[in-house]
Order: C-alpha cells, then sequence, then structure tokens
C-alpha cells in the first residue's frame, strides 16, 4: 500500500515538475520563435521621407498600385522564394520609388538579412522602397527567379524601373553579381553593390560585358573564405566598364577608377571584416545609388 501511494506521489510530482517545465520555457519558445521567424518586424525600423521636386522623377496612376505603406511580409515568387517589402511610413502611391534589393546570404532568410544589413531605416528615409529576399540554393535558374522579384514589387508598388539597385551579401552579392551579366536579367539593374561575392576572374572570363553598369564591389581583406575575390571581380568589372586600368582612392576610402564610359561609377570598397560580416558602409552604399540618375 505504502509503494502504491509512493508512485501516486512520484506521478503526480512528475506531472507537476513537467508543467512547471513546460511554463517555465514555453516563453523562452515562443519568443526564440519570434526572434527568428522569417517574418521578424523587430528591425523593420522604416523613416519618412522628403518627397522633394528633384527626388521625383516618374509617377504611377491613382489606384493602380495596391501595395501598403509600411511594412509587408510574405510576399513569394512563381517558385515559393519569399520576400518581403519596406516602404517609407508615408509613402506616396503615385510617386515612383528607387527599388533597393537585398539578397539573402547562404543559410539566412529575409529577416535575417534585413538584421545583418541595418539598412531598412535609413534606406527608406532617403525615399527607397527596400525588398528583403529568402536565399534559394544558388542556380542559374534560381539566380533567375530571384531577379523577377523587382518586377512583381513594381506590380503592387509604385517603382520606378529605371533605378532598380541590387545588393546581398556572400551569395545575395553572388546573385546580385550574376544578375547583372546574365543574359535573361541584365536588363534588370541600374546599378549593383555586391558585398563579399563568391566570383572571381576564373568565373568572369569568358563572360561576356553587359553595357556599362555602375557598380560598387565591397569586399574585405580578411575574406577568407573568398580571397581576393572583391579585387578580380571589380578589375573584371572596370574593363567591361571601359575605364582607366588602374583605381585611385577617393574620400569615402573606395577605390574608384577613372575614364569610365558614359561616365558610370565603377568603385572597389575594401574593408577588413570577416566574411560572415556586413562591411557596415551604409552610408557610402545608399550615397552611391542616390548619386546615380535615371
Amino acid at each position: 500500500m505504502f509503494k502504491t501511494y509512493f508512485d501516486k506521489f512520484k506521478t503526480v510530482s512528475t506531472f507537476r515538475n513537467s508543467v512547471f517545465i513546460l511554463l517555465f520555457f514555453l516563453p523562452i519558445l515562443i519568443t526564440l520563435l519570434i526572434f527568428f521567424s522569417e517574418d521578424n518586424d523587430e528591425f523593420s525600423q522604416m523613416g519618412n521621407t522628403s518627397y522633394t521636386s528633384d527626388k521625383v522623377q516618374a509617377h504611377c496612376e491613382v489606384g493602380k498600385r495596391p501595395g501598403d505603406p509600411g511594412a509587408d511580409n510574405g510576399e513569394s515568387t512563381s517558385e515559393g522564394i519569399k520576400y518581403n517589402i519596406r516602404t517609407p511610413l508615408n509613402y506616396d502611391p503615385t510617386i515612383a520609388h528607387p527599388l533597393l534589393m537585398v539578397y539573402s546570404p547562404a543559410k539566412s532568410n529575409r529577416a535575417k538579412t534585413e538584421k545583418l544589413t541595418g539598412l531598412t531605416l535609413k534606406a527608406t528615409t532617403a525615399g527607397f522602397i527596400v525588398a528583403y529576399a529568402d536565399h534559394p540554393e544558388l542556380s542559374p535558374t534560381s539566380t533567375i527567379e530571384l531577379g523577377t522579384i523587382p518586377g512583381l514589387i513594381a506590380k503592387k508598388w509604385c517603382i520606378d524601373e529605371q533605378r532598380i539597385f541590387l545588393t546581398g551579401h556572400s551569395d545575395g552579392g553572388t546573385a546580385a553579381m550574376a544578375l547583372a551579366f546574365m543574359a535573361g536579367t541584365k536588363h534588370i539593374p541600374h546599378a549593383i553593390a555586391p558585398s563579399a561575392a563568391g566570383i572571381d576572374y576564373q568565373d568572369l572570363r569568358d563572360r561576356k560585358c553587359p553595357e556599362p553598369i555602375p557598380v560598387m564591389i565591397m569586399h574585405s581583406t580578411n575574406d577568407h573564405l573568398f580571397p581576393k575575390y572583391g579585387v578580380q571581380s571589380s578589375g573584371w568589372w572596370a574593363a567591361c566598364n571601359k575605364c582607366e586600368p588602374i583605381p585611385e582612392q577617393i574620400e569615402n576610402g573606395c577605390m574608384a577608377y577613372s575614364g569610365c564610359s558614359n561616365g558610370v561609377k565603377t568603385w572597389y570598397c575594401e574593408g577588413d571584416k570577416l566574411h560572415a560580416q556586413w562591411p557596415g558602409i551604409n552610408d557610402t552604399l545608399l550615397d552611391f545609388f542616390i548619386s546615380i540618375g535615371r
């Protein structure tokens, strides 16, 4: 009898302990799930922009773009690549905005990339609509699919399709760069700024040059995964853009090639961070895109 009572007590005690553990860890689990969610808005602080006449270069018809202002999560391509949209808080759906398209590194997603880059507030305040895309396994097919996102966004938000700018880190930088030279997609970007891209001269030497395009290559001397890839790829782009072969340092610390065809900017910006780290030169990045006309 004593044994039976003890067993019951042990069972009740075990149950109570299990409930206590569950109640203790459940809030932590929920917090982690929210934090790592692909649609986590914690890092989605957006700003108001100034619609001055010098910024307004194109318009959309009233009522033709149904996209909402602020944060929009979970948009998807036809093949299921998801992306999030961030607009200025005072978004005007009749004014065409430049689009800053940000592609994710391997093993990352749109929410983590927004946190990694920290671009949203400054970019939306500067008048950009910003989009963050998930990382698919990179292939020519998936890269082309990533290239459909700007067109999909332009169907719902008022985008100036002559001012589509691509950036991204690691695999995201690779995608941004590849879209600028692949035959079926090179017409999409007006300028690119890939970071830590896994493309070197061996990958580029047999590629046909696209028409001259503004390029800002960001790479690090401490990138041990893709060592010196930035130096090599920036040299290829400088040749494609018909620039002088030797760059010179400019005021912002980047190296700029001179004499480029049509005056397109061709920069190499070298940092000292590890491969997994975003370069953190967001002011330079945004200034580069803002300075480029239609």
